[in-house]
């Protein structure tokens, strides 16, 4: 088989794939969803703290309006998801996330470094991870005398938390996608208002 018949091939393959594209942006807006459903939640259930955390320049983030910015990000993240499961107005709902997670990634994970979890075998392991390291080894030794360590790691082990962009940046990914491609065809309201629309014209 020469190259050029192996090309053709590989094209007809891929055109009869795209017909499934949508499968893959409905996996995307229902992962999303509830990852910003509950942060939106969380966020309300306890507002006036979240204000404070906006705002306060010492221990907080320092924000300007902290009071306006965290009702902004709160029913961005909980009208958002809404939008997303209905695949409703996606490309515009992008919009808001994306910006809400880069003040997450720049405001609130930059100093971390990447990592989400720590891992001292990661190329992307923060500076002081041995010093996280010792931390962990220290939990683990209080925990294996005093506790039933085999139950507590039962279904995995324990880990620190290094608070890293590398979810956030991956939701950004996510909802970039999500701008440049839209919510997909077949289940989602923006596929159904844009036949509409066009049979209307």
């Amino acid at each position: 088989m020469n190259m050029a018949v192996l090309y053709q091939k590989l094209d007809a393959f891929n055109n009869s794939i795209t017909k499934f594209d949508f499968i893959g942006l409905l996996a995307l807006r229902l992962y999303l969803a509830p990852v910003f459903w509950m942060a939106g939640m969380n966020k309300l259930e306890d507002i006036d703290s979240v204000t404070a955390w906006f705002g306060n320049t010492e221990w907080g983030l320092g924000l300007p309006f902290p009071e306006l910015m965290a009702w902004l990000a709160t029913l961005t993240e909980i009208g958002a998801a809404v939008f997303l499961v209905l695949g409703l107005a996606v490309r515009l709902v992008s919009i808001p996330l994306i910006i809400t997670m880069l003040v997450a990634i720049f405001a609130v994970h930059w100093p971390n470094g990447w990592q989400a979890v720590a891992d001292p075998s990661s190329p992307f392991a923060s500076q002081d991870i041995d010093d996280v390291m010792r931390r962990l080894n220290f939990a683990k030794d209080i925990l294996q005398e005093h506790g039933n360590y085999s139950w507590l790691t039962s279904r995995g082990n324990f880990v620190i938390s290094n608070n890293g962009i590398e979810w956030a940046t991956t939701y950004l990914i996510m909802c970039l996608i999500l701008l440049f491609q839209g919510a997909g065809k077949f289940v989602s309201l923006d596929y159904f208002l844009s036949r509409y629309i066009v049979a209307k014209a």
